[in-house]
Parts: C-alpha cells; structure tokens; sequence
C-alpha cells in the first residue's frame, strides 16, 4: 500500500493508499467522524463511518486529539467542498502518539502567549502560508540572480569591523580579541565582485537596534548583489527586476497560501515596472505637503517613509538622499557631491524600505577620508582599501530584506510572523 503526502493525493484517486500526519482539527457527527489530518503539505479531511469500525476502534478515534500523531488508510475520492479538492473514506488507522493538553485551540490566543510558544504556533495554518511564502520568495531570489550568471559567494559571520557604524553590533570574543556579528556582506562582496563580476551574498545578518517597532528584527535575512563596473541607475534596474520576478513567482506557485491570508491578490498583480523614482529632494517636498516636519538633510524615519509609500500603488525608488545620512561607502554624486548616488526602495501600502542600495566610493583618498569623518579605525578596513589600490572601478550593489519584502507581499502587521522564530529586542526564546 503506498504512504502518500496530501499533495499528492489526487494522482490516487480510488486507490487504497496511506497519510501519516497530525490531527489538525475534528468533528463528530453521530455514525461519522471528520478528522481534519495535516501532513506540512497540504490538510485533507479523512471521513470514518460507524459501521466500518469495531465499537472500541471508533471510540478510540473518537478521542483522539487535536495534534496527535496518527497514520491513516483508506480510499481517496473527488469532493469539491473539502481542502485540495479531495477526502478519505478511513479504512483504518494507527495512533502513534495522543497528545494531552495541546496549548494552541482553536480559539484566539494572544501575540505574546502565541510568541512564547512559536514551535508550536508554525503548525497554524496561517504561519504555514508564510513560512510557505518565505520559501518561494528566497528561491526566486537565487534564481532570478543565477539565473543572470552571477556567482554565489559566502560572506562571513565573524567580522572584525562594521559595516554601517559601530553602535548597533553584536559584540563577542574571538579567541584572544573582538569580533562582531555581521550588519552585511556588502564590505566582502565588493571584493568577490572585482573578483567574479557579479556576486551575491545571501544569509542571516544582524543589528542590535533597541527598536521595538514592526520593522525592525534583531536578526533577519538579507540577500546583496555586487555588480563590478555598475551604476546607480544599473543597481535601481537590477532591483526593479528583482521584486517583479519574486512577485510573479509567488503570484503564480503561492497563489493558495496568500488566499489562506486573505491578501488582495489584486493590489500585487497590478505592479509592474517601470516604478516611479523620486529624488530625496522631491521626496522631502511630498512629505512637508502631507504634514511631515522632516527638513532637508534629514534621514526618513518609518513615518516618513510610510507617509511616501501611501502615495504610490507599486515600489517607489527614491535616490540621491544627503551624503551626511548614508554610509561611508557611499560614492557622492560628481554634480552634487552633497548628495550620494544611492537609492532606497519603498514598498506600498505603507510597508516603507524594503531595499538600500547604490554606488560605492572607488577612489582610494576619498574612502580614506570618510572613514576617519566618520571615526572608524582605519586597521580592520586596510583590506578594503586595498580593493581601491589595486584594479579600483566603480561598482553598485543592494541589499534586500527578505523579511520585509514578506510581511509586505503578505501583508503582515509585523516582521516577527515572516521567520520561524524571530529574534526581537526583549525575546531571543524558543
């Protein structure tokens, strides 16, 4: 007898097969019994009737409850009212394990009961859309850049140095000095590129950021192309393209999870590029008209980009913020060298940056001098410096929050749904 997966169901159809899943859900109905099984593929109602059973066995099933561990027989037959379009008529069963006093019923829970049990929380239909989602939105993203001939490159954990400033790094010891959990690959993919052309890093990075807003992770998953040879309006195509095809493969492979999730499937489908790009300037005078108090020169706060991405049906880019607010790497505009060629990527309905990106300095004296501007030793970056003494040109890249760009294309109201288990300011528990 062959052990199916759920998904799989409809290629044996009238054929006596076996499910090993847990009880998601039941329901009892006289002579019937309706076990909702779920198996991380898919769920299927399983129907038992009375007369098929001894007394004891359908007692026995009866009682079994919500999570319990089972292995079900029977025949799968067409009914277009159950999940995935099809039911079992339980032939038998074996209970593997009968859980006692499962914490999550099906009745609401509060966030903070729900956080403390995440481990089991995942198995909610709900996470398991997302966490479906996640899935699909990280391999869209290899793809979409394998798929363009660039070379996966690993980027380290450990670092010596900071990427973007030294007030929000993990500290720890390595041995016998410091070392810093990773803000970004971006500083070793600038090497990789002059290297291989074009790179991507694609893993966890972190920020100790006392933040308790819905944006803001301690730790969170990035994925960073570097391009050598490339320009801003180069990096702003490259991510245009990257959210296209990420939504069209979400829309196309995960178009079941997102109606689990109630999300308009029609505010994502309407998005296509090109996708409108402000300048900072214009940006500033949009958001004064809307009643922000923010001046130029000012960095944008959530607020602010919030107040920006309302006023747009798809991403909008807005580049060329103030040199004094980005990074030290950032390469300033030769028409305006208060400005750096940079761009940050904002996601409609209010999700705000979703994206941060732009040219990087290649001129050895000119990165010299931001450094010290910016009171960073200059030691741990000698081999970044390095890269501008030897074959220096320009070169662009991003980095792309993957956490965000779900709890947007979900429609989450905060990032600590859109990873199995979220590490925020006062919770680093299961």
């Amino acid at each position: 007898m062959p052990v199916v997966y759920v998904e799989n169901v409809n290629a044996y159809e009238g054929i006596e097969i076996t499910l090993r899943g847990w009880v998601y859900n039941k329901r009892s109905s006289g002579k019937l019994q309706f076990i909702l099984l779920r198996d991380g593929t898919g769920i299927i109602q399983c129907v038992a009737f009375k007369g098929n059973f001894s007394p004891e066995q359908f007692e026995t099933l009866d009682k079994v409850t919500q999570e319990s561990s089972i292995e079900i027989t029977g025949k799968a037959r067409k009914d277009a009212r159950s999940p995935g379009g099809y039911e079992l008529d339980v032939a038998g069963f074996r209970i593997l394990q009968q859980t006692e006093n499962y914490p999550i019923t099906p009745k609401e829970h509060g966030t903070a009961f729900l956080m403390e049990n995440r481990h089991l929380w995942l198995r909610s239909s709900r996470q398991h859309a997302i966490l479906k989602i996640r899935h699909e939105v990280m391999k869209a993203c290899r793809d979409y850049f394998d798929d363009q001939g660039f070379t996966l490159v690993d980027t380290p954990i450990f670092t010596p140095n900071a990427c973007e400033g030294t007030t929000t790094l993990f500290e720890t010891e390595y041995f016998d000095q410091k070392a810093y959990l990773t803000q970004s690959g971006q500083l070793y993919n600038e090497a990789t590129a002059a290297a291989f052309g074009k790179v991507y890093c694609f893993g966890p990075t972190f920020r100790a950021e006392k933040s308790k807003t819905r944006r803001h992770l301690m730790e969170f998953w990035m994925v960073e192309p570097e391009v050598a040879y490339a320009s801003l309006e180069d990096t702003m195509q490259l991510a245009e393209g990257l959210i296209c095809f990420i939504l069209d493969r979400v829309l196309t492979r995960r178009r079941a999870q997102l109606e689990v999730l109630e999300r308009d499937i029609s505010v994502l489908e309407r998005i296509s590029p090109p996708f409108p790009r402000l300048s900072y300037d214009e940006a500033v005078k949009r958001m004064q008209a809307a009643g922000s108090e923010i001046q130029w020169g000012g960095d944008f706060g959530g607020g602010d980009e919030t107040l920006i991405s309302e006023q747009f049906t798809s991403p909008v880019m807005v580049h060329r913020y103030p040199s004094e607010v980005k990074a030290f790497y950032m390469q300033p505009d030769p028409e305006r060298p208060e400005v750096a060629l940079c761009v940050d990527v904002l996601a409609p309905e209010g999700y705000g940056e979703i994206i941060g990106g732009g040219q990087r300095i290649h001129d050895y004296d000119l990165l010299m001098k931001r450094l010290k501007e910016h009171g960073l030793s200059i030691e741990p970056f000698q081999w970044y410096l390095d890269l501008r003494k030897f074959g220096t040109a320009p070169h662009a890249g991003f980095g792309m929050g993957i956490e965000r760009v779900i709890a947007w294309i979900c429609k989450l109201t905060h990032l600590r749904e859109a990873i199995a288990f979220p590490r925020t300011l006062y919770r680093i528990y299961p």
